[in-house]
């Protein structure tokens, strides 16, 4: 603590000032002066960081189970990984997103409320272009979504909410339900505009192009199930049923686990100005024998040689020969 000056020495020290004999610049501050950080009363925080942290663990969870439903969709490798999870307001967040965009208002019992997922136009438009025959490269240009667009989004965003019921089991039972699709989010009342929300944001990648998804979560929605939103709660037990518990939990995550599996049909090697000279309907020469298996990969590893053909009208192979089995030779 700074020392305490008497009256005689504020008094001398007022009157050098007064004289000119010393400047306000040379007066020494108090280096133990308190810091005083700023609260905006506006804006409480009211999520901890335990909460965070267990929204976040949730939410990785649902990115990979929706990477699967998404990559079925379109029939090509989507990656799915939790960029952030934050709080704000909700004025903030509605002022963060695009317009127009597809702004899907759910409600997920037991939790109060209506509760927001927002797919962002751009990966509604690419989504879209590869079900309508395109390959999900087009260049995006803002615009408002057609009545058909918008049917078949909310089908997809129909199951994208419905898949928040196996994220939030291992918390909670909840029963997720699409009630309605906006485009334009200014119009939506769902919520007041100083209402704390936690925000948590997705990246979507489908062919190297990366979009967003967007859910936004009122903490009043989640107010009476606060204490669940604790990671220790989850993983503390007094019991060896507790233990259990927890471990069936930890072995249902790993089996839900994603992996990409490749089959590769063949390499090349060509030079550049042979790659540059390259025309529609130009053939190039593998390094593949056509009687010969393909390599199948997991995770970039080689597990299986295949044998490529048909399978209820959908390109399939079939394993002829396992090169990798044990789950602890994988993971080397």
């Amino acid at each position: 603590m700074g020392e305490v000056l008497s009256q005689s020495e504020i008094d001398e020290l007022l009157s050098a000032l007064s004289s000119g004999e010393i400047t306000p610049e040379q007066v020494p501050e108090n280096k133990d002066k308190q810091q005083v950080k700023s609260y905006d009363f506006r804006s409480p925080k009211k999520f901890s960081k335990d909460h965070i942290t267990t929204l976040e663990m949730v939410h990785e969870n649902y990115a990979r189970i929706i990477a699967g439903y998404l990559s079925a969709q379109v029939r090509l490798n989507v990656q799915v990984k939790v960029a952030l999870v934050d709080q704000v307001t909700y004025e903030e967040f509605i002022k963060s997103i695009s317009s127009p965009t597809i702004l899907t208002v759910y409600k997920m019992p037991p939790l109060e409320g209506t509760l927001l997922l927002e797919t962002s136009p751009q990966f509604v438009f690419q989504v879209l272009d590869i079900m309508f025959g395109g390959t999900g490269t087009t260049v995006y240009k803002p615009r408002e979504f057609t009545d058909i667009e918008k049917t078949v989004i909310r089908s997809i965003n129909e199951k994208l909410v419905e898949n928040l019921k196996l994220a939030w089991e291992d918390i909670l039972d909840v029963q997720p339900e699409l009630l309605d699709i906006e485009t334009n989010p200014a119009l939506n009342q769902t919520m007041a505009p100083n209402e704390p929300v936690a925000i948590v944001t997705l990246t979507v990648k489908i062919n190297e192009i990366q979009t967003y998804i967007n859910l936004c979560i009122p903490y009043l929605a989640i107010e009476k199930i606060i204490d669940k939103l604790v990671v220790k709660y989850w993983f503390t037990g007094s019991n060896n049923d507790d233990n259990g518990a927890v471990r069936k939990i930890i072995e249902k995550r790993i089996q839900d686990v994603t992996l990409n599996m490749e089959a590769v049909l063949g390499k090349t090697q060509i030079p550049v100005k042979s790659f540059m000279d390259l025309q529609l309907g130009d053939v190039i020469r593998l390094d593949q024998s056509v009687n010969a298996p393909l390599n199948m990969y997991i995770g970039g590893k080689l597990h299986y040689k295949v044998v490529p053909g048909t399978h209820k009208k959908k390109r399939a192979v079939q394993i002829s020969e396992v090169i990798r089995k044990d789950v602890e030779e994988y993971g080397q």
